[in-house]
C-alpha cells in the first residue's frame, strides 16, 4: 500500500493518520478528528484494508457509509489507488446510477463497500448486498450521517451487521451530541483531536476574506475576484440549486470557463462535472452544499461563499475545499444585510474577529488590493465577446420553459404560427396566448386556411 501510495506522491503521513492507523490496526474503535482535507480518508481506510489481509475471500467484509454521492464517488477511488497492489475490490454503491453495473460488483465479489445509506439500503432490502459478514464498518463526515435526517438509516444498516465489528467514526466536526450519539454503536470508542496547539478554530493556511456585498453587484464582484493573480481552481457555493444554475450561465457568459454540481442535475452530469473540474478543463465549479463534502482536489486556491453558509460547521466544511493536503487558499463570504445575524454566529463561534464586515462593491479599492485583482480589471473577459441579449418572459412560458413550449409547436415564433392550424385539427381548443405582435389568436377555428392568414404576419 505504501509503494501504491508513493505512486501518487503521498509519502508523509498527516497527524491524524499518525495518530488513528495504529489503533486502527490494533482493531480499536476509534472518533477521529482533523480539519478537512488532512488525510481522514487514509486514516481510516489503510487499517481497513490491512485488516482485511492480501487476498480476501470474495464478499463484503469492510462498509463505509458516506452522505453524499461525490464523497462516495471520492473515498471509493482513494481506497481503490490504496489497494492496486492487492487483489481487494472496492465498489462504489450510491444512488442516481444503474443498479445493474453496481449489482455486477457486488456478484464479482467486491470486498469494500463505499456507499449511501439509501442506495445501501435499497439493495440490503433487495437481498442484492449482504451485511452480516462486515468487519469493519466506518461512518465518513459521521456528524453528517448522525444528524436526524440520516440516523434511522444508520441504525438499520448498523443492526445488519455483527456486533462485534470494527467501528471507526471519522468528520472535520463532531459536536457532543453527535459524540454521545455516535457511542451508542461502538465499543469503548476513543476520540482523537489531530490538531496543531497553536491552531485556531479555521485553519492556519486559509485566508478568511469577508465582504458585506449587495446581492446585484455579486456577479460583477465574483467576476473581478476570479482575473485575481495566482487564481487556480475556484469553488463557488450557492445557498439554492436556482442560483447555481443562474451563475454558471451568467459566469459562462462572461467568458469564464465553469461548470456547476446541484441536487437539479441528473448523476452523469454531477460526475462530468467533477471530472472536467478536476482534470483542470472547468476551473470554476459552482455549487450548492451537496458538493461541500465531497469535492478533494488539491489545487483549488479560491473559495467564495456567494450566499452565507447557515451555520459554521457548514463554513468550516466549504472553506475546507481550499488548503487542502498543507495548501495555501482564500475563503472569500459574501454577506447580505439581511443576513448580518447569520454572520454574527459564525463569526463568534469561529473567533474570526470580523463583526462588522466592510461594505464592498466591484469598484471598492480595498476589494482589488485584498485579494490581488490586476488594477482596471472588469467583470468581463475581453475573449466573451457582446453580452448575451436575454429575451423577454411571454405568457407561453418564456425563459427556460419556452424551450419546452418551442419543441412541442416546432420551435420559437415560427412554431406559434402554425399552432392554431395544428390544433383546430386535432380538436383541441389551443390556448390563449397572444401572437408575436400581440394579437389575439382566434379561439378556435374550422377554416384551416382562415387560421393561418392572420398568423402569417406574427411569424415574420
Amino acid at each position: 500500500m505504501v509503494d501504491a501510495l508513493a505512486t501518487k506522491g503521498i509519502v508523509e503521513p498527516f497527524p491524524i493518520q499518525e495518530q488513528t492507523i495504529p489503533m486502527g490496526l490494533a482493531g480499536q474503535d476509534v472518533i477521529g478528528q482533523a480539519k478537512t482535507g488532512t488525510g481522514k480518508t487514509l486514516g481510516f481506510g489503510l487499517p481497513l484494508l490491512q485488516q482485511l489481509g492480501l487476498n480476501p475471500e470474495p464478499g463484503v467484509k469492510a462498509l463505509v457509509v458516506v452522505p453524499t454521492r461525490e464523497l462516495c464517488v471520492q473515498v471509493a477511488e482513494d481506497l481503490t489507488l490504496a489497494a492496486s497492489n492487492r487483489s481487494t475490490q472496492v465498489a462504489a454503491i450510491y444512488g442516481g446510477k444503474a443498479y445493474e453495473g453496481q449489482v455486477e460488483q457486488l456478484k464479482a465479489g467486491a470486498q469494500v463497500v463505499v456507499g449511501t445509506p439509501g442506495r445501501l439500503l435499497d439493495l440490503a432490502s433487495q437481498r442484492l448486498l449482504s451485511l452480516k459478514d462486515v468487519k469493519i464498518m466506518v461512518l465518513d463526515e459521521a456528524d453528517k450521517m448522525l444528524d436526524l435526517g440520516f440516523l434511522a438509516d444508520i441504525e438499520k444498516l448498523f443492526a445488519q451487521t455483527s456486533p462485534t465489528r470494527h467501528t471507526m467514526l471519522f468528520s472535520a466536526t463532531m459536536p457532543g451530541p453527535i459524540v454521545a450519539l455516535a457511542r451508542r454503536f461502538m465499543n469503548k470508542p476513543i476520540h482523537i483531536r489531530a490538531t496543531d496547539p497553536n491552531e485556531g478554530l479555521t485553519q492556519a493556511n486559509i485566508k478568511h476574506v469577508v465582504y458585506r456585498a449587495h446581492s446585484m453587484d455579486k456577479d460583477e464582484v465574483i467576476s473581478r475576484i476570479l482575473q485575481a493573480d495566482g487564481r487556480g481552481k475556484t469553488v463557488i457555493f450557492t445557498r439554492t440549486k436556482r442560483a447555481a444554475a443562474k451563475l454558471v450561465e451568467e459566469l459562462n457568459d462572461r467568458g469564464f470557463n465553469a461548470a456547476a454540481v446541484h441536487g437539479d442535475l441528473n448523476q452523469d452530469q454531477r460526475e462530468r462535472a467533477m471530472v472536467a473540474f478536476k482534470a483542470g478543463k472547468k476551473d470554476i465549479l459552482i455549487a450548492t452544499d451537496v458538493a461541500a463534502r465531497g469535492i478533494d482536489v488539491n489545487d483549488v486556491t479560491h473559495v467564495i461563499n456567494h450566499t452565507i453558509p447557515e451555520d459554521h460547521d457548514t463554513y468550516l466544511h466549504r472553506a475546507g475545499r481550499t488548503g487542502r493536503a498543507g495548501k495555501t487558499g482564500i475563503a472569500v463570504t459574501f454577506v447580505d444585510w439581511d443576513d448580518m445575524h447569520k454572520w454574527s454566529l459564525i463569526n463568534r463561534a469561529l473567533e474570526m474577529g470580523i463583526p462588522e464586515p466592510m461594505e464592498t462593491y466591484s469598484s471598492s479599492p480595498h476589494l482589488y488590493a485584498d485579494l490581488d485583482i490586476p488594477e482596471g480589471s472588469k467583470g468581463r473577459l475581453k475573449t466573451a465577446g457582446p453580452p448575451r441579449v436575454r429575451e423577454p418572459q411571454t405568457s407561453t412560458g418564456g425563459g427556460r420553459d419556452g424551450a419546452r413550449g418551442g419543441s412541442r409547436s416546432g420551435g420559437g415564433e415560427r412554431g406559434g404560427a402554425q399552432r392554431p392550424a395544428r390544433t383546430a385539427t386535432s380538436g383541441t381548443a389551443p390556448s390563449a396566448a397572444p401572437a408575436a405582435d400581440g394579437a389575439q389568436r382566434p379561439p378556435r377555428s374550422r377554416n384551416r386556411s382562415r387560421t393561418r392568414r392572420p398568423s402569417t404576419p406574427a411569424a415574420e
